[in-house]
């Protein structure tokens, strides 16, 4: 006969096994997920970027060169098909709509020549808030930061939790709220949406909070 606390023994081991087993299966699911969300969010900014580069045609700057006011860097430019600039890297700190861009951003203009997006090269304070900048691939691999004609912000993924006129916004993109939502801005600058990071005015934890 098996002594009783060895019987005992016997049942925690197979049952901190099975725990561990789980545990460890619940972790490659979410990794999965994880993994099958940026292979995702790549493709959809690469075919965001095909469509655009369908419309525009690549030249090869050998030198740093100033392309309507924008100080475009030595790589590749992309132009519209009336010559007008598409984006760029810049080579230097400018002035993009209501923001201050940092040197090795990629900036995106509209046909009008309009602000329409950056990628930025490092976080950077646009609007009172910080927005995510670079990634391991550089700027052409990180977050989007986009603006109205006007140059207002109109949304960016956020460096990190921050309190976003008021509200808990919660870090967005694959190590924030790992949907790649962005906090989200009205052309008069009021926010429209984020996550929360705390329940907030009747929203839940986590919740897309979209105010009135």
């Amino acid at each position: 006969m098996v002594p009783l606390a060895a019987s005992r023994r016997d049942r925690s081991a197979k049952t901190n096994a099975l725990h561990a087993y789980y545990g460890s299966m619940h972790e490659k699911s979410t990794m999965k997920k994880s993994i099958l969300f940026t292979v995702l969010l790549c493709s959809l900014i690469g075919a965001v970027f095909a469509a655009s580069q369908s419309q525009t045609a690549r030249k090869k700057l050998d030198k740093p060169t100033e392309i309507q006011s924008y100080p475009c860097a030595k790589g590749f430019a992309w132009f519209y098909a009336d010559g007008r600039l598409n984006r760029c890297t810049i080579s230097r700190q400018i002035d993009f709509g209501e923001a201050k861009i940092p040197s090795g951003s990629i900036i995106g203009l509209r046909p009008d020549a309009k602000p329409d997006f950056v990628q930025l090269s490092d976080d950077t304070q646009i609007a009172g808030i910080i927005c995510r900048g670079g990634s391991w691939q550089g700027p052409a691999g990180g977050s989007t930061t986009e603006f109205y004609p006007s140059g207002k912000l109109k949304q960016c993924f956020l460096a990190g939790n921050q309190e976003v006129q008021g509200v808990p916004c919660m870090n967005g993109g694959l190590v924030g709220d790992r949907q790649g939502h962005a906090a989200q801005f009205n052309e008069g600058g009021k926010l429209e949406s984020c996550k929360l990071t705390k329940d907030f005015r009747g929203w839940r934890h986590g919740e897309l909070f979209q105010p009135q």
